[in-house]
Formats: structure tokens, sequence, C-alpha cells
């Protein structure tokens, strides 16, 4: 008997400028590199960072620019999208699985939005 161990495909992955760069733990396994080492100019537009990245190589870019989908045609990219729910490292970094999950089932073109809801704040005055 033999067994058939699955392809891990590493991925090249860009963060965005937005992207806290602690997002890496959870992506071991894949080439990461931010908006900042890229040295791409901090004004480019998203369109142009989409660009930027496909040209790069890229395989997915990571972002918490919400917006993205609403002002870009993400139809025919050569890249995947995934857009954070927050930029905020304490609420991001309660969502590692679900990020190494999300990017490991990325593929070319497509989009995932992971929601990243604000913890409630706890009451200052107990109701009584």
């Amino acid at each position: 008997m033999f067994w058939i161990t699955p392809l891990v495909t590493e991925l090249r992955v860009v963060f965005d400028k937005s992207v806290p760069v602690g997002v890496r733990r959870f992506l071991l396994k894949h080439e990461t590199r931010t908006f900042v080492e890229m040295g791409w100019h901090p004004q480019l537009k998203n369109g142009e960072l989409l660009d930027c990245a496909e040209s790069a190589g890229f395989d997915l870019l990571i972002t918490a620019d919400q917006n993205i989908r609403h002002q870009q045609n993400l139809s025919g990219r050569r890249i995947a999208l995934l857009v954070l729910g927050s930029n905020i490292w304490p609420i991001v970094q309660n969502h590692g699985d679900q990020v190494a999950a999300s990017v490991a089932n990325a593929f070319a073109g497509s989009y995932d939005f992971i929601e990243m809801p604000l913890r409630p704040k706890p009451e200052r005055y107990p109701k009584t």
C-alpha cells in the first residue's frame, strides 16, 4: 500500500498597507511580502495596487479595505483577494485559523471576506 501526499502549494501573498504584519504568523507555509517591502508608492489606488501585485507575480492580495470589492471590477483578475473585517491587530489575531483557511482555499480571481466584529465593551456600571 502507498500513501498519496496532497500537494501543498505555497502562495505568494502581498499585504496591503492596512494589514497588520502579524498576519504573517498565520501564513508560515507561504511567501509573504508587505506593500512597503515591495517599495510601492503609498498613494497607489486600489486598481493600481492590484495591477502591481499581479505584475509582480503574487497569487493573493490581503487588505482591510472593505470597499475594494465595490470600487474595482475583480472579474478577469489573476490574483485572489482576501479582505479582513478589521485592521486592528488585537481583533485580527483572534481570526488566524480563518485567515489561514481562506488563503489555503484561494484561487486565481477568488474573493473572500472575513467578518471580524468588535467585542462588546464591558459595562462600566453594572445594572441594578
